[in-house]
């Protein structure tokens, strides 16, 4: 499947055999057809794309490839995955996102790369600027399509869908199918060929699903536990940035090693988070939902769900930055008791999740003996019988109110003195 190209390359990144999903496209996208690709998270969708449109790219002929990615870092992971190839055949590939300058963008784009890697609305701007011109377009690759097809962005993608030629080929990817995705003939005009392979993908490594019970007030010291296991390190997901800017400082002042991804960091910084959880040299890197979406970090053994993920997709795309090409990982989601029932609601048959107890230092799913022992019952305490009263005599209740009597005569004897 892999061109004598592009072989030597494969050869010096270790990969083996194609995945599934590269194997399912590859011929499809040679021959022009627009295709949906359907694969789990981890799976290459990234090269099983870039390798056979890159077969078709001519130097020196203009923009012919531009893939559109909904994150800057994905968009930066996927030049720089595919830039070893594309050198082998010869053909320029830039990157064009928002949050980096776009003064240093538009001075890249003079040497009239073939191939573009963006985001939408920094191209869109850059298109408006004319600094890209999109005449000599081939072929518009959307990935994660379930994230740039969404309500809120898609008559963005198809307003540069619009600006492309009208042969152009477009290609779809996605790891999660959502109902737009049924309807890409209604929303692009062009007959879509699907191919689904998340179910036969043998790609994936193994990896377990554990929830941690921890009450809101507890969850930022059992994070701080976890990060003290050897060989751990992750990404932690917070749907809020206020909760996550709250935790980092506490983990911070416990001397935790760890770094923040949100969208007020300019590029720099955030490759810097980036590459210091690649290279281990912290153990927790904290981000959202937006920030963190797309991330590819090799052999990253785990995720940690701070807050239950609102919805499937997102678990699904949580879980995804783990148990990439072969290697195994833990995806950990924290809470209390009902969001344990939550959780399994939410994932039902996809995912198994069993219950997890980190125990001197490991991280099990089984429950350690002294939670197992029945708490000893305090032994109950039997109040003595209250002992009736006996009732005064008849002589001595006569006695007391003649007594009661001569003291109010002589208290009434001792004010008229």
């Amino acid at each position: 499947m892999v061109s004598k190209i592009f072989e030597p390359v494969w050869q010096t990144l270790g990969f083996e055999a194609p995945t599934a999903i590269q194997t399912a496209v590859y011929q499809p996208l040679k021959s022009e057809d627009s295709v949906l690709g359907l694969a789990p998270t981890g799976s290459g969708k990234t090269l099983a794309f870039a390798l056979p449109l890159l077969e078709k790219v001519v130097p020196g002929d203009g923009l012919q490839l531009l893939i559109l990615a909904p994150a800057q870092e994905l968009a930066m992971q996927e030049r720089t995955a595919i830039q070893p190839f594309a050198k082998a055949a010869g053909v320029n590939i830039q990157a064009v996102v928002g949050g980096a300058n776009v003064r240093r963008q538009i001075e890249r784009l003079k040497k009239k790369p073939e191939v573009i890697v963006a985001t939408p609305g920094r191209l869109l701007e850059l298109v408006e600027l004319r600094k890209v011109k999109m005449h000599t377009l081939q072929t518009i690759v959307i990935d994660e399509a379930d994230k740039l097809l969404t309500d809120e962005s898609r008559e963005m993608i198809r307003d540069i869908v619009r600006k492309a030629p009208g042969e152009t080929q477009l290609a779809f990817f996605s790891a999660t199918k959502i109902p737009v995705l049924d309807e890409l003939p209604k929303w692009f005009g062009v007959a879509v060929k699907t191919f689904d392979v998340r179910a036969e993908d043998t790609s994936a490594g193994e990896v377990q699903q554990l929830f941690l019970e921890a009450p809101i007030r507890k969850r930022s010291d059992l994070l701080r536990r976890l990060s003290n296991l050897e060989d751990f390190y992750g990404l932690v997901f917070f749907a809020t940035l206020a909760e996550l800017e709250k935790v980092a400082q506490v983990l911070r002042h416990q001397h935790v090693p760890l770094a923040i991804l949100d969208g007020n960091l300019r590029q720099t910084e955030r490759e810097q988070a980036l590459n210091a959880l690649r290279k281990r040299q912290i153990k927790l890197l904290l981000t959202t939902d937006v920030s963190g979406r797309g991330l590819d970090i090799a052999a990253l053994p785990a995720v940690v769900n701070y807050d239950l993920p609102p919805d499937l997709i997102t678990y699904i795309h949580r879980a995804g930055r783990t148990g990439r090409m072969g290697h195994a990982g833990w995806v950990i989601t924290l809470g209390n008791e009902r969001q344990y029932r939550d959780l399994k609601q939410l994932v039902r048959s996809r995912y198994q999740v069993a219950r997890g107890y980190l125990f001197q230092g490991t991280l099990t799913t089984t429950k350690p003996e002294h939670e197992l022992r029945q708490p000893r019952r305090k032994p109950a305490v039997t109040k003595p019988a209250a002992v009736p009263l006996k009732p005064k005599k008849k002589k001595q209740r006569q006695r007391n109110r003649l007594n009661k009597g001569k003291r109010r005569k002589t208290n009434e004897g001792d004010q008229h003195d």
